[in-house]
């Protein structure tokens, strides 16, 4: 949507976009933050002052009224007590509705199998503490009561919560093992798009770690040390290693599977308790029939 000032000149643009939109003042802000809405294809403020003959684009489709829907839709639960539940989430499954996906999420999935969820971060995201992406498989924590939520949250922030990931990516690594620290901030060609970039670009350090190598590929291990938008992916292509079947960040043909990424390993507190709990999950069949697969083919 692109939207030429013709009137209003001086106002703020969240008040402005508030009155010539079905957004929300809120919810505007929310996209400007989300760099969403750029101003004559610049990133500004809620409290830019629009100008005579300013292009507004909002570079993605937001809704804001949604009733969520419990819907019976199948959940492998890993483990589950009073206060958190931990689910082994397919590939393809989004995990809470928004930008276009307004049902068969995990969030749907999860107002079904229960009425005990933490307020999240709005009202779209109930229980949500972090997230994983649509085409990424394994696990995700969710809270059940708002102080599980906040210690969770406070966990994540301050790196007490560990995870890994398996992942296979194209070509051969000659290390064992690599770190990559490199800064990660929104492309400046596609906004959907993540890069390495030292312009408004957040610290990301992802660790990584070779379990095998096949002809073509290699199976890896990744620990994440912060949590940035497509982390891995981007730090994964960035050196040149990009994932397999990963249908932004290499430019190969791609199943509707999705990336060959997997949330495989999680160690945390229990928020309420602080009992240790490590829980691990295998691969999902899709990924492990195309390993024995590139296997035979040695």
């Amino acid at each position: 949507m692109t939207i030429k000032v013709l009137d209003n000149e001086n106002e703020r643009i969240d008040k402005y976009l508030s009155l010539v939109t079905d957004y929300s003042r809120s919810l505007i802000s929310k996209m400007l933050k989300e760099e969403c809405i750029l101003v004559n294809d610049n990133i500004v403020k809620p409290s830019y002052k629009v100008v005579y003959n300013d292009e507004i684009k909002i570079i993605k489709d937001y809704f804001e009224e949604i009733d969520l829907e419990p819907e019976d839709i199948f959940l492998d639960i890993v483990f589950e007590n009073e206060n958190v539940i931990l689910v082994n989430k397919p590939s393809g499954m989004v995990v809470h509705p928004g930008n276009g996906n307004k049902n068969h999420t995990l969030v749907n999935a999860l107002l079904y199998h229960t009425k005990n969820l933490s307020d999240g971060s709005d009202n779209l995201r109930p229980g949500i503490v972090h997230r994983i992406d649509k085409d990424t498989s394994g696990l995700i924590l969710i809270a059940k009561n708002n102080k599980a939520h906040e210690i969770l949250a406070d966990d994540f922030k301050n790196k007490r919560i560990k995870r890994k990931y398996i992942a296979l990516v194209k070509g051969i690594l000659d290390y064992n093992n690599i770190t990559i620290d490199a800064p990660i901030g929104r492309d400046k060609v596609d906004r959907k798009k993540m890069m390495v970039t030292d312009i408004n670009g957040k610290n990301a350090v992802t660790h990584v770690k070779v379990l095998k190598r096949y002809k073509k590929y290699s199976l890896i291990e990744c620990e994440l040390e912060t949590g940035r938008t497509h982390q891995i992916r981007v730090h994964l292509a960035y050196i040149g290693h990009p994932i397999f079947n990963d249908p932004v960040y290499q430019k190969d043909q791609t199943t509707s599977f999705g990336q060959f990424l997997h949330s495989s390993e999680i160690t945390f507190n229990e928020p309420i308790t602080k009992e240790q709990l490590h829980l691990k999950v295998p691969l999902p069949k899709y990924f492990k029939d195309f390993l024995e697969k590139i296997e035979h083919e040695e």
